[in-house]
């Protein structure tokens, strides 16, 4: 368990906001735009906003040779994957409601810590798993029709969500000395080199001007989720446990689904109301701070000088 900072808590509020707003906007985005095409021009677009942030806080770019392997794989896991299956899926699964595939990824966090990395899980960590887990097949109880006619899609979202996972388990191990801007600054770079590869590969007979819609998707993904967010993604899970980080994000989802039904116009039925409550429970079961056990007077450490 743990408690958040003040400016952790800050940066998950914006956070939450601007991703959560971002699955209906990228909807929109990738309607009528190659998928690829538009997250490979919002992160190119979103790098030199990404850039002036750390100048403006005069962090250093520069991470040492040794440590290039180690910062490619963490940007497979954590974007290469995450980016270019999420925008692909997108477009083949119902509106914003589709994000909550993607926020399977607390679930998997779990799952891959408790196997592969021996984390031991208090009971309040299982409650949240479960809680959240229960949520995501609740706001799904009216898609599973629509889904089973896009397999390919719903299959591509569950695998980034679990690339995602393994990602926030290793950005929480690095062994890179570097700051936390920096590390996103050179995998937001990498990324958008992989991911304009393959929209080149996969749909360059498609390419078009992007329309006045489109651009302002763009504008949205390239200085706000880019630009800030990612880095701020990047500042949690750095900093807190892999299932605190991930469980934290809950919310996203759920500022999808609803900003969906007011944009879109889609219906709210029993099963999002009742997943709120049961994510509002998973966040408060991983995040809320145990209690601390107040250490005998005999025993207490003199205070420092």
């Amino acid at each position: 368990m743990h408690r958040l900072s003040q400016r952790q808590l800050w940066a998950l509020v914006f956070l939450t906001v601007v991703w959560g707003v971002n699955w209906p906007v990228m909807k929109l985005g990738v309607t009528d735009f190659p998928p690829l095409t538009f997250r490979a021009i919002t992160l190119w677009l979103g790098l030199p906003v990404l850039a002036a942030v750390l100048r403006a806080a005069k962090v250093p770019f520069r991470i040492a040779r040794a440590h290039w392997r180690e910062l490619f794989w963490l940007a497979v896991a954590n974007m290469f994957v995450w980016q270019a299956l999420i925008i692909v899926a997108l477009r083949s699964l119902s509106s914003g409601r589709a994000a909550i595939l993607g926020y399977t990824m607390p679930i998997f966090a779990a799952l891959i810590g408790a196997r592969f990395y021996r984390q031991r899980l208090l009971p309040r960590a299982w409650l949240g798993v479960t809680a959240a887990g229960v949520g995501v097949v609740l706001l799904l109880w009216h898609e599973f029709t629509m889904l089973s006619g896009s397999p390919l899609g719903v299959a591509e979202m569950l695998f980034a969500a679990a690339a995602w996972a393994i990602g926030t388990h290793m950005l929480r191990r690095t062994r890179i000395a570097a700051p936390t801007l920096a590390i996103s600054f050179w995998m937001t770079l990498m990324t958008a080199v992989v991911l304009t590869l393959l929209a080149w590969a996969f749909e360059r007979a498609q390419w078009h001007a992007p329309d006045t819609a489109t651009w302002a998707a763009i504008g949205f993904n390239a200085v706000l989720v880019f630009g800030f967010a990612q880095s701020l993604w990047f500042y949690l899970a750095r900093g807190l446990p892999p299932v605190a980080s991930s469980i934290s994000v809950m919310f996203i989802p759920i500022v999808g689904v609803f900003s969906g039904a007011w944009w879109l116009g889609e219906q709210l039925r029993w099963q999002d109301w009742t997943a709120v409550v049961l994510i509002v429970i998973a966040i408060g079961a991983v995040l809320w701070p145990a209690r601390a056990a107040a250490a005998p007077a005999a025993t207490a450490p003199p205070p420092r000088a």
